[in-house]
């Protein structure tokens, strides 16, 4: 059994309604978050996602602000940075065994170089269809900015680091991945065995009301890949973190989604 915490990294100000509804809350702006998954246990240390680049946030802010208007903006505060949240559970860089990249979105990348000796997992699917897509998509720098990708196609493709995942993975044993769609073709949904039973994560919720309700997301790319991806989680997990819901923290006091109970207060997670 593993520990599972949830980590905020970024706030991203509000977003259309439509686009976390589909084909609802029109003219409403509502708020999201940013969240990471930390997983440790047998032995293993484990990211899923790493948080935006720092460098990187005023070119974000500008295309958003552009496509979506002002109230759209991704920010880090100090306690949100990726070595802080390290920090706080004890962790150095080079003790991350893994990274899971769900979805390939700067957001989700930004910090992928910090970890020397850790297995980026991607999807194969996604990967492919980023690096080689039908139709051109001159917006590859909103997925994996070109400081990120140089880090992945000359060191860690180069050290054998990048781990493409068919669409049905075993990570590690107890933790599992597989092909979401839905939001991105590299969009991933990740179930991690704990003590209060499988957990799970994914970027193809944004609000809790998604999943729970069955209201699919708005900004997703097949409606059928929705409704697929949905049943399979209210079926397949016990517990569900969301990746961007505000009110993540809120469910998860601290941040902690399954923690063994005489180290329940070691970590200190779930600022911000």
């Amino acid at each position: 059994m593993y520990e599972v915490w949830v980590e905020r990294v970024a706030s991203l100000g509000r977003v259309p309604g439509p686009e976390v509804f589909w084909m609802d809350h029109f003219g409403e702006s509502l708020d999201l978050a940013v969240h990471i998954l930390i997983i440790r246990g047998q032995g293993r240390t484990m990211l899923v996602n790493t948080g935006p680049p720092l460098d990187y946030l005023d070119h974000m802010n500008a295309v958003w602000r552009e496509e979506l208007g002002p109230a759209t903006q991704i920010s880090v505060s100090p306690d949100q940075r990726i070595d802080a949240i390290l920090a706080r559970h004890q962790i150095a860089p080079e003790m991350v065994d893994a990274v899971v990249l769900t979805p390939l979105q700067a957001y989700a990348v930004g910090n992928v170089d910090r970890f020397p000796k850790a297995k980026i997992c991607v999807s194969r699917t996604g990967w492919v269809d980023l690096f080689a897509p039908r139709f051109f998509d001159a917006r590859r720098h909103m997925a994996v900015p070109d400081r990120m990708l140089q880090h992945l196609l000359f060191e860690a493709w180069p050290e054998q680091r990048i781990r493409l995942l068919d669409d049905e993975e075993e990570i590690a044993p107890g933790i599992r991945t597989w092909w979401a769609g839905t939001h991105h073709r590299s969009s991933l949904a990740v179930t991690v065995d704990t003590e209060r039973g499988p957990v799970g994560f994914s970027d193809v919720v944004f609000y809790y009301q998604n999943l729970e309700e069955d209201r699919p997301l708005g900004i997703q790319e097949s409606l059928e890949e929705c409704k697929i991806a949905y049943h399979r989680l209210r079926t397949s997990t016990a517990c569900f973190v969301s990746a961007y819901d505000p009110t993540t923290l809120d469910r998860f006091p601290g941040g902690q989604v399954s923690v063994a109970k005489d180290r329940g207060q070691q970590g200190k997670g779930g600022q911000g």
